[in-house]
């Protein structure tokens, strides 16, 4: 080579050329494809294993009370209420009650909370509604609120027992007066009675079947289908 010039050699690539392999076959892009699915569909699959019956129900915005009321559930329903009103603001929530009632605060924390609500409630007697229950039973969205076909209603003025000196009972006795006419404009204002004759049909048990719920003003109907198929006529 001549001083001064430059070589006309090509200078050899330090990198060899790729040679395509069985990963790069449409074939093995399906089968990687099929395994992404596979994997998304079993975490899919064990999700659901994790769930509790509870939480499947919530899911479809069904919320479920059972037994007596008191502080721990009512806490408990209001949260699951107001979840269910972040997530949907327009639609339904399935309200199943099946209950002999209980405390009376804990009865209207979860009653004042249905009515702040903009979505729908839409409640449903299960067994039985008695007492508090039935004043969250007559709570739910006008027309939305129903009887299965042997369950019933029982409504009744406060109860509980005091104690202590005079003055205390005094005081306890006319916080009880106070709710029961809280509780009897409750229920008045939804079922179309008036005060005076829910006064003196609760003086004692006042028992309903589910027939005699819907003609008192209790519900609106007799549930004989599912919900869903009940909606998808009104559609």
């Amino acid at each position: 080579m001549v001083p001064g010039e430059q070589s006309s050699l090509a200078i050899p690539s330090l990198t060899a050329p790729r040679k395509m392999t069985s990963m790069d076959s449409p074939l093995a892009h399906h089968l990687a494809g099929n395994q992404i699915a596979s994997s998304s569909a079993y975490q899919s699959y064990q999700r659901q294993r994790q769930l509790t019956l509870g939480d499947l129900l919530l899911e479809n915005r069904i919320v479920f009370l059972q037994g007596e009321i008191h502080v721990g559930n009512a806490n408990e329903l209001v949260m699951k209420l107001l979840y269910l009103q972040s997530e949907n603001r327009r639609k339904d929530i399935h309200f199943y009650i099946n209950s002999p009632g209980g405390s009376v605060t804990a009865t209207l924390a979860i009653y004042d909370t249905m009515q702040i609500l903009s979505c729908p409630v839409a409640t449903y007697c299960v067994g039985e509604a008695c007492s508090g229950a039935a004043v969250l039973l007559v709570g739910g969205t006008k027309g939305k609120r129903f009887c299965l076909p042997n369950s019933r209603v029982m409504m009744h003025q406060p109860m509980g027992g005091v104690g202590g000196q005079v003055s205390d009972i005094e005081i306890q006795a006319a916080e009880m007066f106070r709710y029961r006419d809280v509780l009897n404009k409750i229920i008045s204002n939804h079922s179309g009675q008036s005060v005076e004759k829910i006064a003196a049909d609760t003086d004692r048990d006042f028992f309903l079947g589910a027939e005699e719920a819907k003609e008192y003003g209790l519900v609106d109907d007799i549930l004989t289908k599912p919900p869903a198929q009940v909606e998808d006529e009104d559609e």
